[in-house]
């Protein structure tokens, strides 16, 4: 879908049936060159939603001092990541950008200052996931930061700025993953599902908070026991999860896929929110 069709789409009345949301558990870079089970789930994916006149990403490699969007027409492909096949390095996701969603969102958000960012461009945790999505890189994509200085609720109150976008054909989608514990990877088990208690403990009772919307717990995080602390020791792959768990309206149901533990201590799960 060409960028003039997001202009638009994003001049319309909001009446527009809200764009579905995904949480995708992006896990090892390697998926981008893969074929598996879960480079086939988003696969799927892609070809189960509308396809959206643009995508808002938050990934959980953007960290930042304070919130920014990117603002450029042709965002680079980042390769931020080392020790990988040449393979890998010479993936390029080259869709374009979008400075008339970046402005959007800008305006939308309320909770804090939105800074226009024209250095950063596409890290892994975005294009190696959407390209799986859209392959042609034919729909305008916009990442936006995490600020490392905010809070769980306040990441889930800045996340709800953004339910208009819904209805004007845009797809959020955040990157992350549930569980995400590097430190403790079983790299003998690096290809198999397999997760170690406190990985599977959390696991599914984050998968339990989010099917019966008790956001409040997944909010409080550090509240909920060791099983998480292990699982979430540091929260910019989790905090993506809150964005779109904030953007959950009324009567629409959530969809798991990809449900599956790997590795010891990193959960690919991944999260649809719509209304079929």
């Amino acid at each position: 879908m060409k960028l003039n069709t997001f202009n638009n789409i994003t001049t319309r009345p909001d009446s527009t049936a809200p764009m579905s949301v995904l949480f995708l558990g992006h896990g090892s870079p390697m998926n981008a060159i893969e074929e598996n089970e879960f480079v086939t789930g988003w696969r799927d994916m892609g070809q189960t939603i509308p396809k959206p006149a643009a995508i808002l990403c938050i990934s959980a490699h953007w960290e930042t001092r304070g919130t920014f969007v990117t603002a450029m027409e042709k965002p680079m492909t980042i390769h931020d990541f080392g020790g990988f096949p040449k393979a890998l390095f010479d993936v390029q996701y080259p869709a374009p950008g979008s400075t008339k969603l970046a402005k959007e969102t800008q305006q939308l958000i309320h909770q804090t200052e939105v800074g226009m960012d024209e250095k950063w461009g596409l890290d892994h945790g975005a294009w190696s996931v959407i390209k799986h999505l859209y392959p042609e890189a034919d729909v305008p994509v916009v990442e936006m930061s995490l600020n490392y200085f905010r809070s769980p609720k306040e990441h889930y109150d800045l996340a709800k700025e953004l339910a208009p976008l819904r209805r004007k054909g845009v797809l959020i989608i955040g990157s992350g993953n549930m569980v995400h514990n590097l430190r403790r990877i079983a790299w003998d088990k690096l290809d198999e599902s397999f997760g170690f208690d406190w990985a599977l403990e959390a696991n599914e009772k984050m998968k339990q908070y989010i099917l019966d919307d008790n956001h409040q717990q997944l909010i409080n995080v550090r509240s909920q026991g060791s099983a998480f602390r292990l699982a979430i020791p540091t929260p910019e792959h989790y905090l993506p999860l809150l964005y779109v768990l904030a953007l959950k309206e009324q009567n629409e149901q959530v969809t798991l896929f990809n449900d599956q533990t790997m590795a010891g201590s990193l959960s690919m799960t991944s999260v649809k929110i719509d209304k079929t």
